[in-house]
């Protein structure tokens, strides 16, 4: 619907990815009035696999999404996790019934894409909605009482509530936090999604296959409707410098996977080579907020990518923060702090397992040795690792606070 109520809006969310179009429909669902901006001339996602756990299942569901999204998703039946270098399989999570059974929703992979398609044609439908493409916000400036954003075409708009869900390299955190440049993993990932029919039989077409090896991971999975097979290849550069782009390139693709087991080096044969990912997070900080501004998804908390949980805790901040602002309809700092409360300390802990994983799988030869005996002694029925994280689907008061925690490995 186009804006029709001149520059001043109740509340102003700046960024129309996942976690932007997942805040204004969990909003307008709560009876809120939301104005949208997104810097690309249309909403769109750039990269192809997602993972969704049943936290992420647990937000699309309160959204009122989950039923649309679910005829283009795949339900892997396992998590494999096998040695990149010898081929041999290490552990497995099962994603049957068990795992169903106690966390409510079952494991999800699908496109990225089809969940903000999804997304955006609910925000499209609702009435309480608005909003607007190619507009880049430049300056956000915080009144106390509002604050107005100007946009690179020289338009600004006054809120009463502003939300930054601009991502990494988020304009709107500038003005809460001023805590530098995202900080480079020096990783690099190339990814894509190829036809089905093009893999071999030894990729898992029924699970999500995870590579990893020395400082490299091949991380695999079909996707939209079992039609798509996405592959993600990730490694770190020894080349990497600050402020520089020749780092990262496939000849080093080729040379950290040349000692993969021959399903590894088969998958590398099927990536493009056109474009790489550095994977960037930032440090935890205690506040999101400042006034009538607050943070959504990478823009509150950027981390990497090895729990497979950035759109998920995106997700989850979307359905926290409603709920916050529908309790506290006339003091938005008391619903923004209600908000923090909820969310920093299990996104804190997400950034920072994420981190301790990453390092977890790409540990040296030598090392990894010991890493997979324990592995090899563990039951694929064994949650006691996951329940801190999947079980926020029972509600976001959980306590699994007695289970084993990855980062204590």
């Amino acid at each position: 619907m186009p804006l029709t109520d001149g520059t001043r809006v109740p509340v102003l969310i700046v960024g129309g990815g996942i976690g932007g179009l997942a805040l204004a429909l969990a909003l307008a669902r709560r009876g809120r009035r939301v104005h949208m901006l997104e810097k690309a001339p249309s909403f769109g996602e750039i990269g192809a696999g997602l993972q969704l756990a049943p936290n992420a299942s647990w937000a699309l569901h309160d959204m009122g999404v989950l039923d649309a999204i679910a005829p283009l998703a795949v339900f892997p039946q396992r998590i494999v996790w096998m040695d990149a270098i010898s081929g041999e399989q290490l552990t497995a999570l099962d994603l049957g019934p068990p795992f169903r059974e106690r966390y409510g929703y079952r494991y999800m992979v699908m496109h990225r894409s089809d969940l903000l398609d999804a997304l955006l044609s609910a925000c499209r439908s609702h009435d309480a909605i608005t909003m607007e493409t190619s507009k880049e916000v430049t300056t956000v400036e915080d009144r106390g009482d509002s604050a107005c954003v100007t946009c690179a075409d020289g338009t600004q708009y006054e809120a009463a509530v502003l939300v930054g869900a601009d991502g990494l390299w988020s304009t709107v955190r500038k003005a809460i936090v001023d805590d530098g440049e995202p900080i480079c993993s020096e990783y690099v990932a190339y990814r894509g999604a190829i036809p089905i029919g093009e893999m071999s039989r030894d990729a898992g077409l029924d699970n999500v296959m995870l590579w990893t090896g020395p400082e490299m991971h091949l991380v695999q999975y079909p996707v939209r409707r079992a039609e798509l097979y996405n592959q993600v290849a990730v490694f770190r550069s020894r080349r990497y410098r600050a402020g520089s782009e020749d780092w990262g390139t496939p000849e080093e693709l080729d040379a950290h996977f040349a000692a993969g087991a021959e399903p590894v080096r088969e998958a590398l044969t099927k990536f493009r080579r056109n474009r790489r990912w550095p994977m960037y997070d930032r440090l935890p900080i205690a506040r999101w907020s400042r006034n009538r501004i607050t943070l959504v998804g990478d823009a509150a908390h950027p981390m990497l990518q090895y729990l497979a949980q950035g759109a998920a805790q995106a997700l989850e901040d979307a359905v926290a923060l409603a709920a916050a602002l529908s309790r506290h309809p006339a003091d938005v700092r008391a619903a923004f702090a209600v908000y923090e409360a909820e969310r920093v300390p299990r996104t804190t802990r997400v950034q920072t397992t994420a981190r301790a994983w990453g390092d977890y799988w790409h540990l040296p030869l030598e090392r990894a040795v010991q890493r997979n005996r324990e592995l090899a002694t563990r039951s694929p029925g064994d949650y006691g690792e996951t329940d801190w994280l999947y079980a926020y689907a029972c509600g976001p008061r959980a306590d699994f606070s007695s289970t084993a925690r990855i980062e204590d490995r």
